[in-house]
C-alpha cells in the first residue's frame, strides 16, 4: 500500500523526521517495503531559469524557426525556436545546457549544445507541456513580466515534494488501509516516547443541507450483505479538471486524476479507509436506491464495458428498473459520473466483507474498494465519510447539497468488550510493563478503559479493530507500541526436551527423502487444491466422491485432489516445455475424498515420477533410461531401507496406468506402472512417464510393527555356484527362486538370475535360466562335500516341482 507522507502530516503536525518516522512505522508493525520521492513536477524544474528574450529574428534556413537572443541573467545565449508566439521583450522559461527534460512517458532526455540549420542553439524555450506544468503544446509558455531574469524557475512555481511510503500491509491491519489509520499508528508509536501529538481529522462541521428539492429513497432488501448504508445528493455541480492540491495527493499514491468528482471519491476512501461510489442522478429510475441481490444470470456492464452474468447471492445496487452497480465492487457503464454531469447520489456504505470478496472473486475483480471492504472497514464512519466528500465536491464542484442524509443502519456493529488482566499481559510479555503505561497506549489506540481493578482492566475496542477480540490481541497491541525491542532477554535458557519415538511420521519420511535424493531424486511439492477436469479422466477417479471447495480461488483450484499423479504431471509437463527431459521426481502429500455426504477421507502418500533417462550420455557410455524397472528398484530400495523385505506382487488395477504392478506386505503398499498415454497427453505430454503410488499410511503401520535384525559380518567365506538350467516357458524366476531357498534354509543365502536364453537352438516351448547361488555358513568354512550335497539338493528339487533340466 503506497501511503503520502505530506498526507500522513495533515493528521498529526509533526517536524520532519522522515527516516524517524519510518523506522518507527516498520517497529508498529507497519513494515515500510520502499521509499520513493515524489515531485509534482518530474525533475523538479531543476536547470529550468527565466529569460528574456532581448531579440528575435527569422532564421535564415528556415520559414518556421526563429533564432533568438535571451538573457538569462548570468549570460546572453542564441537560441533556434520553433514556437509561433516567440518573440522579443517576453519573459519565458529557459532550460538551458545539461538540463534534463521528461517526455509525456515519463523518459528522459537532455538538453544539449547543438546546430539546428546551420544556427547554434545554447538551451530551449519551453512550453508547458515540455516542463510538466500543463498540458499545451501550442506555442512557448510566457511567464509574468515582473520576474527578475535568471531567477530559476522552481523559486517561482509552487512544486510539492513528498515521499511515498510503500507499506507491507498484513491481511488483519484492516484500520491501517488509509492515511489516517497509518497516522493513527504513528502518532501512537510517538507518544509512548512523550512525543504528545495532537491527532488532527478533517472538519465536516460546515456540512449543511441547502435544499431536500432532489431526495432519493432508499430500500435495503438484504440487511445482513448491507448493515449500514448512506446516502445523499448534489445538484448544480460542475465535473472538471480538479485542482492540483488533490491531483498530487493522488498522483502520489499512484492514483491517475479523471474528474473532481470521481478524484474526491478516490481521495476520501484513501484518506479515510472507506470506500464511496457517485452516481449520475439523472440516470437513477424512480428516483430510488434498491440494495438487493438479483436472479442468477442476470447480465450486467460494468464500468469497463464488459457484460458480466450475475451470481444470485451478488449484492446490487439498483433502481426501479435496472441495476447500477455491484455493491462495494464496481460500477456499472450506465450510472457513472461523465463531464455533462450536473447532479450525483453519493453512496457511503458498509457492506458484508464475506459477501464482497466472494463476489470480487467470482468476477475476478481486485478494485481498491474491494480491498477495503473485504478486510472490514470501520462501520462508524460511514456517514462522517460522506460529508467530507459532499464538502469537497462543494469545494471543487460548486452546487447544493439537495437533501438530508439517509442513514439505514439496521445492523449495528458494536465495540468488542474485553477484560484485560495484568498477570495475563505480564505472563505473556515475558516482563513487567507499568499499569499507567498499558493506559497510556491503550488510550493512543482509542481503546477506552471503561473501569479499573486491582486485576486488571475492562476495555472497549472500537468496532474498526476487527481484528482485536480477545485479551490476546489486545496484548500484542500493547507489545508492538511498546516496542520489542524494549523487552528484555533472559540470562536464563530453557530448553524442553520432546519424547519422540524415532517411528514418527516426519522422521520417517526424512529417511525416505534422504535416500531418493541420494539416488538423484528431487522432491516437489504440488498444491492439494485442483481442476475438476483431472477427476473426469479415469473412471476410478470420479467427480462424485470429491471435496470440493465452497468458494473456489478459481476454477483450477476448484476441488481436492484425490491422487497426488495429476500435480505430479503437471510438474513433468512444466519441466518439459523448459527443456528438462531427465526427471526424477518425489513427493509426499495427502489424497481427499468424501464417499459419504459429509463423510471425509484424508490419506498419506509418497508419489515417484520418472521420464526421460536417468543420466546424459558420456563418452564412455550412453544413458540409461528411467524404465519401469528403475522405477521398481527405487520402490523396493525404499520398502527395504524401512525394514519392509517381505514384499509380494500382482497385476495393479489403477486404470490411469497401462500396465504395471501392485506390492503388497499383508496390506497394499504402493501400484506402480506406466501412465496411459492419453492421461498425459491431457497434461501436454508426449514422453513415457512412469508413476508410483505408495500408501503411506499402509507402509507406517507395517514400520510400527517390524524391527531391523541385526547381526555380526559373518567370519567365514561365502561360496557360488552356477547352475544352467533349460526350463519350460512358463516357469518363472521366482518360483525357481522359491522352490530353492525352500529345498536348503540354513546356509542358502541368495539365488539371483544372471542370464536368459530363448532361441532357435533349444527345444519349442523352452528357455534357458542361468542361476547364481549364494552359500555360507556362519559358524564354520564350508567343505566341497557339504557343497555337493547341498547342489544335488537343490537340483533334485528344482526338477521335481519345476520339470527344470541342468543343461
Amino acid at each position: 500500500m503506497r501511503v503520502s507522507y505530506n498526507w500522513i502530516k495533515q493528521f498529526i503536525n509533526v517536524p520532519e523526521a522522515l527516516e524517524e518516522h519510518t523506522a518507527l512505522l516498520t517497529s508498529l508493525g507497519l513494515e515500510v517495503e520502499g521509499l520513493e520521492k515524489f515531485e509534482s513536477v518530474k525533475g523538479g524544474l531543476e536547470g529550468i531559469v527565466v529569460g528574456y528574450v532581448e531579440s528575435c529574428e527569422q532564421h535564415s534556413n528556415a520559414d518556421k524557426l526563429k533564432v533568438t537572443k535571451v538573457n538569462l541573467g548570468t549570460e546572453t545565449v542564441q537560441i533556434v525556436c520553433g514556437a509561433p508566439n516567440v518573440a522579443a521583450g517576453q519573459k519565458v522559461p529557459v532550460a538551458t545546457i545539461g538540463t534534463t527534460l521528461y517526455d509525456d512517458k515519463g523518459e528522459a532526455w537532455k538538453i544539449k549544445k547543438g546546430k539546428i540549420r546551420g544556427e547554434e542553439s545554447h538551451g530551449m524555450i519551453c512550453a508547458e507541456d515540455e516542463l510538466g506544468l500543463g498540458k499545451s503544446h501550442d506555442g512557448i509558455m510566457v511567464l509574468d513580466e515582473n520576474l527578475e531574469v535568471g531567477t530559476p524557475l522552481k523559486d517561482v512555481v509552487d512544486i510539492e515534494l513528498d515521499h511515498v511510503i510503500e507499506i507491507g500491509l498484513t491481511p488483519n491491519r484492516s484500520d491501517a488501509m488509509s492515511h489516517m489509520g497509518v497516522a493513527r499508528d504513528l502518532r501512537a508509536g510517538l507518544a509512548v516516547n512523550a512525543d504528545a501529538v495532537e491527532f488532527i481529522t478533517p472538519s465536516v462541521s460546515g456540512f449543511h443541507v441547502d435544499s431536500r428539492s432532489s431526495r432519493v429513497d432508499i430500500e435495503v432488501e438484504n440487511t445482513d450483505l448491507a448493515p449500514r448504508y448512506c446516502g445523499v445528493t448534489l445538484t448544480g455541480i460542475k465535473v472538471k479538471e480538479s485542482p492540483e492540491w488533490i491531483k498530487n495527493r493522488l498522483s502520489a499514491i499512484g492514483i491517475a486524476p479523471k474528474n473532481n468528482v470521481v478524484d474526491v471519491t478516490n481521495y476520501v476512501m484513501h484518506e479515510l479507509g472507506q470506500p464511496l461510489h457517485a452516481f449520475d442522478l439523472s440516470k437513477i429510475a424512480g428516483n430510488k436506491i434498491i440494495v438487493k441481490t438479483l436472479e442468477k444470470d442476470t447480465p450486467f456492464t460494468t464500468l469497463d464495458g464488459v457484460e458480466h452474468k450475475l451470481h444470485e447471492d451478488d449484492l446490487m445496487i439498483c433502481d426501479t428498473e435496472k441495476p447500477l452497480c455491484i455493491a462495494g465492487v464496481y460500477g456499472g457503464e450506465n450510472s457513472g459520473v461523465t463531464e455533462g454531469t450536473t447532479s450525483i447520489f453519493l453512496e457511503s456504505a458498509y457492506f458484508n466483507p464475506v459477501s464482497v470478496r466472494k463476489t470480487a472473486k467470482r468476477h475476478n475483480f481486485n478494485t481498491d474498494a474491494s480491498f477495503r471492504f473485504e478486510r472490514g472497514i470501520d462501520p462508524n464512519i460511514t456517514e462522517y465519510a460522506l460529508k467530507r466528500a459532499a464538502l469537497l465536491i462543494q469545494e471543487t464542484g460548486g452546487g447544493e447539497i439537495s437533501s438530508d442524509i439517509t442513514d439505514l443502519y439496521s445492523q449495528k456493529i458494536e465495540d468488542q468488550q474485553v477484560f484485560l488482566t495484568y498477570q495475563k499481559v505480564n505472563s505473556l510479555i515475558g516482563q513487567e510493563i507499568p499499569k499507567e503505561e498499558i493506559k497510556s497506549i491503550l488510550r493512543t489506540l482509542d481503546i477506552n478503559v471503561n473501569n479499573v481493578t486491582e486485576t486488571g482492566i475492562g476495555l472497549t475496542i472500537p468496532a474498526y479493530r476487527n481484528d482485536v477480540t480477545r485479551p490476546a490481541d489486545v496484548i500484542e497491541e500493547i507489545l508492538r507500541v511498546y516496542g520489542y525491542d524494549r523487552i528484555e532477554s533472559s540470562s536464563k535458557i530453557n530448553a524442553t526436551i520432546a519424547k519422540s519415538s524415532k517411528l514418527e511420521n516426519n522422521r520417517v519420511q526424512n529417511i525416505v527423502a534422504q535416500q531418493l535424493v541420494g539416488q538423484g531424486f528431487i522432491e516437489m511439492m504440488a498444491n492439494s487444491l485442483t481442476s475438476e477436469k483431472n477427476h473426469t479422466l479415469t473412471e476410478q477417479i470420479s467427480p462424485k466422491n470429491q471435496v470440493s471447495m465452497l468458494n473456489p480461488l478459481s476454477s483450477d483450484l476448484a476441488v481436492m485432489r484425490q491422487s497426488l499423479i495429476y500435480g505430479g504431471l503437471e510438474a513433468i509437463a512444466y519441466n518439459l516445455n523448459r527443456k528438462q527431459e531427465n526427471l526424477r521426481l518425489f513427493e509426499f502429500g495427502s489424497s481427499y475424498h468424501q464417499y459419504q455426504e459429509r463423510q471425509f477421507t484424508e490419506n498419506k502418500h509418497l508419489s515417484i515420477l520418472t521420464a526421460g533417462n536417468t543420466s546424459s550420455p558420456t563418452w564412455n557410455g550412453p544413458s540409461q533410461p528411467a524404465d519401469f524397472f528403475y522405477l521398481k528398484g527405487a520402490v523396493i530400495a525404499v520398502l527395504k531401507r524401512l525394514g519392509i523385505n517381505t514384499i509380494n506382487e500382482k497385476p495393479t488395477k489403477l486404470d490411469f496406468l497401462s500396465e504395471g504392478i501392485a506390492l503388497s506386505s499383508g496390506a497394499k503398499i504402493a501400484d506402480l506402472g506406466v501412465v496411459k498415454k492419453k492421461v498425459a497427453k491431457n497434461f501436454g505430454i508426449e514422453v513415457t512417464v512412469h508413476f508410483a503410488n505408495i500408501y503411506w499410511d499402509e507402509v507406517l503401520k507395517i514400520v510400527s510393527k517390524e524391527y531391523t535384525p541385526v547381526t555380526d559380518i559373518p567370519k567365514f567365506p561365502e561360496v557360488s555356484r552356477d547352475f544352467a538350467l533349460l526350463v519350460d516357458d512358463a516357469v518363472n524366476f521366482k518360483q525357481l527362486r522359491e522352490i530353492a531357498l525352500n529345498s536348503e534354509k540354513k546356509i542358502l543365502k541368495s539365488v539371483q538370475l544372471f542370464d536368459v536364453y530363448e532361441g532357435s537352438k533349444l527345444p519349442k516351448g523352452k528357455k534357458s535360466y542361468a542361476l547364481n547361488f549364494t552359500l555360507q555358513d556362519t559358524n564354520k568354512t564350508l567343505t566341497d562335500k557339504q557343497i555337493d550335497k547341498t547342489m544335488n539338493k537343490i537340483q533334485q528339487q528344482l526338477e521335481s516341482q519345476a520339470g527344470a533340466v541342468l543343461r
